[in-house]
């Protein structure tokens, strides 16, 4: 049973979550998705997964989503092209595991789905 996590190298949350992750099992995928993009059908198909509205999964507090986005009114396809446009803009860690994935903003969150 693989896990994936998409990783944000730059981002100490990520770092944490990764870290976890590793002292738990070596059975896991890591995607650096800085450097290799989701597109966005990869977005929706994370969305369905982690049970979340498109804006749940933004950084509302990212320079970019505040500069070019939070004063539009967007729909879903536009949250989603923006996301696959600027991924720095998604949550993370993402950690997927066959039908299931969260936000591994906390350890506790990561320990419980890992279980």
């Amino acid at each position: 049973m693989n896990y994936k996590i998409y990783h944000n190298p730059r981002c100490s949350k990520s770092r944490e979550g990764l870290a976890l992750l590793a002292s738990k099992t070596n059975n896991f995928e890591i995607i650096d998705y800085i450097k290799k993009p989701p597109s966005a059908e990869d977005i929706e198909n994370l969305l369905k997964l982690l049970k979340l509205e498109p804006v749940e999964l933004v950084r509302t507090n990212e320079s970019i989503w505040r500069e070019h986005y939070k004063v539009k009114s967007l729909d879903k396809d536009e949250i989603i092209v923006a996301l696959a446009t600027h991924p720095k803009l998604i949550e993370r860690p993402i950690i997927v595991k066959n039908n299931k994935a969260i936000i591994g903003r906390s350890a506790e969150n990561i320990l419980i789905f890992i279980k």
